[in-house]
């Protein structure tokens, strides 16, 4: 029986991989996140084109399944060659066994992975070998189980497509790859954030039946296996097929092209999607983006950066004395402009943080440069816009870089990273470690210190008194110090202690994290309020993301607003401040506060100094955004360009500081100086990560 006749399994998994694949688009279609209109030609792409790259792609990805078809056969048990063949196994699986195999150079689980694999396949060898009048049930059996492992994997690639779009609304991205480095927590996530016994009996019921079918459809290519010919000519076919796939695959890929977000996002294949994110976790910015000669680019950037000289550096003066007070920045988890009352939500989920805004320089247009933890933690540390490709956080070379840490080392403070989960999850604890911080994470708690955890960690509450006690040690040691805190509570699964805010913590619910988190800020203060210290400390608070980032555009600016205040009490007087601002500008604004003399690398700037030039840089780890004069222009790979006016859609009841929504309008003609800004902006900081010119020294 020829691989692609109808009765074979290849072609009774392809249909089943196709059903799926569309009943998923229409799910995401209809999807609440999927805010868009679609026109007639955005459903044919999504359906049409979408089709055919599934139909590649399975053809790809099948390559297993060929394999295991091929070595189905009657011929292998003749003897002596299934002696042989068994002693071949026997003997692969002595070497694995022996601890010295090349498997054990690698280390890890590697080693028993392998042992677990040869031993399996020496045993069922041996079972068909000899035990030839059982071969035809035990081979149905292992059929069964081979087929039900690939509907599996195709249902649950669904299910897990659809849950990433539920917290996304994008196919698989960097942030799946990420998943797959940090299991423990992602599946922890996944355990205490759904129903997952009746979620996973789900899955395994529809697989079981999903296999059922197939296996009754496809069986017959059992009872007639292929001869060696046949497997010969179906072979080659599969390969000539494999090759057209991978020839046409990346070519569907980029008629992805639609000015809706959304269209290009159905129109893809996941699997494709997340192949792309493994094999680019960093772009080559002068590869696959428009640049400038580097001189303009540098040109540029001395017209918004005073006194910049070549590797961004410049010194930063001050006509007023140094001021070493104690620093705390706290970055909050997740946490969008749109919970605070003062941007129109009526919820009353961040009561106290509301409170604290109004005794403090509460900066009201300031964005995040991106829509992850790890970009939000790069930018009020290097101070730097983000580069196109995974953040400076998660690469190797990411240590004895110039940062806020550095600066304060200089400056003779203390200086820790305090974290409630586990340091070592997205390379935090190698950044900060690597930076000169401290790590203070879950490790440093004693069991007595942990009153609820989840999978990230303690709760912010219990972090809060292990940051209190902290400072009260430092405080002691004579110097000052500066700690940045970086919260927990505020994602999913969204679990807290019971009885701390009137949301009921078995909720779930997005506002029960927001306003857990703001409770536990609010017990910190007040214990900070009575200790010694608290008088000569300033507290930074900010956002390090928004907690979703979907939406119909590339970057939609909603997504990207955060709220921000400095609160020093008899220091710092309480008052908006309404200029735009980038996540990049908080720290080196901070440091003007305390009217810090230093050499400077920061591409991000004080705000109150007289040269600041006000715009905002946000970005995907692909689409690169600037926001200046009302308009944002945005670069992306293949040289593509976009720019849109920023059209204001007021909400009533909220001020006008403090509005929201913008309708991005394309431009009908482009600004090209705001174009090459947008270059020189990202095209600096990428030239001076790669030449190594944003070390400390």
């Amino acid at each position: 029986m020829n691989f692609f006749s109808k009765k074979a399994p290849f072609y009774s998994l392809l249909r089943l991989f196709l059903v799926v694949s569309i009943v998923l688009r229409i799910v995401l279609l209809l999807h609440p996140i999927t805010q868009s209109h679609f026109s007639f030609t955005d459903y044919l792409k999504i359906f049409f084109l979408g089709f055919c790259s599934d139909a590649l792609v399975f053809a790809v990805a099948s390559g297993f399944l060929w394999l295991y078809l091929l070595t189905l056969s009657n011929q292998k048990f003749d003897k002596p060659k299934g002696y042989l063949i068994l002693g071949f196994w026997l003997a692969l699986l002595i070497y694995v066994a022996s601890g010295k195999s090349i498997l054990s150079e690698y280390g890890g689980s590697l080693p028993e992975i392998g042992l677990a694999f040869v031993g399996l396949k020496t045993v069922l060898f041996a079972l068909l070998l000899f035990l030839p009048q059982y071969r035809k049930k035990i081979r149905l059996a292992l059929y069964a189980f081979t087929l039900f492992l690939f509907v599996l994997l195709i249902i649950q690639n669904a299910i897990s497509e659809f849950f990433f779009w539920n917290e996304f609304g994008v196919r698989y991205n960097f942030i799946a790859v990420d998943y797959l480095v940090y299991t423990n927590e992602v599946i922890g996530n996944i355990m205490e954030s759904y129903p997952v016994i009746p979620l996973f009996s789900g899955v395994g019921i529809l697989a079981f039946l999903a296999t059922y079918y197939v296996v009754k459809q496809s069986k017959g290519y059992l009872e007639k296996l292929p001869d060696t010919k046949t497997q010969l000519v179906s072979g080659g076919l599969y390969l000539a097929l494999f090759g057209v796939s991978l020839f046409t695959i990346p070519r569907l890929a980029k008629l992805e092209n639609s000015d809706n977000v959304f269209t290009n996002e159905l129109q893809a294949n996941g699997l494709y999607k997340f192949y792309g994110a493994f094999m680019n976790s960093e772009l080559d910015f002068k590869k696959f983006y428009q640049t400038l000669p580097d001189q303009e680019a540098l040109a540029l950037m001395q017209q918004q950066i005073e006194n910049l000289e070549p590797g961004v550096f410049r010194n930063v003066a001050s006509d007023s004395t140094e001021l070493k007070k104690n620093v705390v920045l706290i970055t909050i988890e997740s946490f969008s402009a749109d919970f605070m009352q003062h941007y129109g939500n009526t919820q009353n989920i961040t009561p106290f943080l509301d409170e604290l805004s109004e005794k403090s320089m509460f900066f009201t247009n300031l964005y995040a440069v991106g829509n992850r933890t790890v970009r939000g933690l790069e930018s009020v540390t290097l101070c730097l816009p983000p580069s196109p490709g995974e953040s400076v956080v998660k690469r190797k070379d990411n240590k004895n870089k110039f940062s806020t840490g550095s600066i304060f080392n200089s400056k003779g403070y203390n200086v820790n990273y305090l974290y409630g989960g586990d340091a070592y999850f997205d390379n935090m604890q190698d950044f900060f470690g690597g930076n000169g911080y401290g790590i203070i994470d879950k490790k440093a708690f004693t069991p007595e210190e942990i009153t609820f955890s989840n999978i990230w960690g303690v709760c912010d509450e219990d972090m809060a008194k292990k940051a209190i006690a902290t400072m009260n040690q430092e405080a002691k040691s004579g110097k000052p110090f500066f700690n940045h805190w970086m919260t927990v509570s505020n994602h999913r699964p969204f679990t807290y202690p019971e009885g701390k805010i009137d949301i009921d913590s078995h909720s779930k619910s997005r506002e029960g994290g927001v306003k857990y988190t703001d409770y536990a800020l609010h017990q910190f203060f007040k214990m900070a309020e009575k200790q010694p210290w608290f008088n000569n400390t300033v507290f930074v608070i900010v956002a390090d993301h928004c907690a979703s980032s979907s939406g119909k555009t590339e970057l939609p600016l909603n997504k990207y607003r955060i709220p921000a205040m400095v609160y020093a009490p008899g220091f710092i007087q309480p008052q908006k401040v309404t200029k735009l601002i980038s996540q990049i500008d908080l720290m080196p604004t901070v440091l003007g506060l305390l009217h810090f003399k230093y050499p400077s690398k920061f591409i991000g700037q004080d705000v109150f100094a007289p040269n600041y030039k006000e715009r905002a840089l946000i970005a995907t780890y692909q689409d690169l955004g600037l926001i200046k004069n009302n308009r944002l222009t945005i670069i992306s790979p293949k040289q593509k360009v976009k720019q849109f006016d920023l059209k204001l859609q007021p909400v009533e009841g909220v001020a006008p500081e403090f509005q929201l929504n913008y309708e991005e309008v394309p431009v009908q003609k482009v600004d090209e100086k705001l174009v090459k800004e947008t270059i020189a902006y990202y095209q600096l900081t990428t030239d001076i990560l790669h030449k190594k010119q944003y070390q400390k020294k």
